[in-house]
């Protein structure tokens, strides 16, 4: 399934900023940070980039009730979804 742009706009952002933040982290590492401060942002980065995927699998399901009701969902590959994120 597509989502539209207008969909998942805030999922684009969550993943952009997320993005930065490893840019940032690869940055810290390069010039030498303390390996705590770069784990701990690499961290934050890991669950932003997590909660960005749960956010889609979300947005794709609620389309697919809106658009479909309860028996257009796949359960078993929604769980392969779910999974793949875990």
């Amino acid at each position: 399934m597509k989502l539209e742009p207008e969909e998942i706009k805030a999922i684009i952002t969550r993943l952009k900023r997320a993005n930065g933040h490893l840019a940032s982290v690869i940055r810290m590492l390069e010039e030498g940070a303390e390996c705590e401060d770069a784990l701990l942002q690499l961290a934050a980065v890991n669950k932003a980039v997590g909660r960005g995927g749960y956010a889609l699998v979300a947005s794709g399901l609620q389309k697919c009730l809106v658009e479909g009701g309860p028996d257009s969902v796949d359960a078993k590959k929604m769980e392969k979804l779910f999974l793949a994120l875990a």
